[in-house]
């Protein structure tokens, strides 16, 4: 499992409750990206989950679920993503709901499957701030902290830097990744081209385009090489 992500540097992340044509939904899984992760702070369903899947199944590429609604739980893919949302201002987002979903579905739960990832929502704006009523903006030293505990505490394998629709401090980004010991850092948030995906590939271990799907969609698809270049030249 772990192995599997730590190969990753691009991902893909699609919102079921957002509209994408089967021309688009081609191109993003042909693109060459790591990974297709399916997952939305609001609107998503058991329904729209399920046509997503099965539409992106028909490519070859990995597909992940990062579950943030216990009732659009879906089969059928390869991983599924559990989201702790570290400075949450709500103790459900951080281990509550976790709790609940084993309470009531445990018997069912494939464990092996099940990848947790430690979030750090730094964009106060974002749905998934007010959702889970996030201490956002933080300090470079809180974040560090916040990430310390994720890395070397609870030893989760992802730690997440969400920005969620704006493009974050590349140098915080780079200063949490330097406090890192076995954790893959993932960043999110303000992609739309080549050159924003350079930037975010220089300080994380993998690179998540979402909004720019749906957005500027050229400009996601050219995400993938510049990201993918960005890791052969580290290399």
């Amino acid at each position: 499992m772990k192995q599997m992500i730590s190969g990753w540097r691009h991902v893909f992340k699609l919102d079921p409750d957002r509209q994408l044509d089967d021309r688009s939904l081609e191109a993003v899984c042909l693109s060459g990206t790591d990974a297709v992760m399916i997952g939305g702070s609001s609107g998503v369903t058991y329904d729209n989950t399920v046509d997503l899947l099965s539409r992106v199944r028909r490519f070859e590429v990995p597909c992940v679920l990062e579950i943030s609604n216990l009732e659009a739980v879906v089969p059928g893919f390869d991983l599924y993503m559990i989201p702790i949302v570290l400075n949450a201002g709500h103790q459900d987002w951080i281990i509550g709901h976790h709790a609940q979903a084993i309470e009531q579905y445990g018997h069912l739960i494939p464990w092996e499957m099940l990848v947790p990832e430690g979030y750090l929502v730094l964009n106060p704006e974002a749905t998934v701030a007010k959702v889970t009523k996030a201490k956002a903006p933080l300090e470079p030293v809180s974040a560090r902290s916040y990430a310390q505990v994720a890395d070397r505490l609870l030893q989760l394998p992802i730690v997440y830097l969400e920005y969620s629709g704006q493009i974050g401090d590349f140098e915080l980004v780079a200063d949490v990744r330097r406090t890192l010991d076995q954790a893959h850092l993932f960043y999110g948030g303000g992609i739309v081209d080549a050159e924003t995906a350079c930037r975010a590939a220089a300080v994380s271990d993998t690179v998540v385009v979402g909004n720019a799907v749906y957005d500027n969609l050229a400009g996601a698809l050219e995400t993938v090489a510049a990201v993918k270049g960005s890791a052969a030249a580290e290399s």
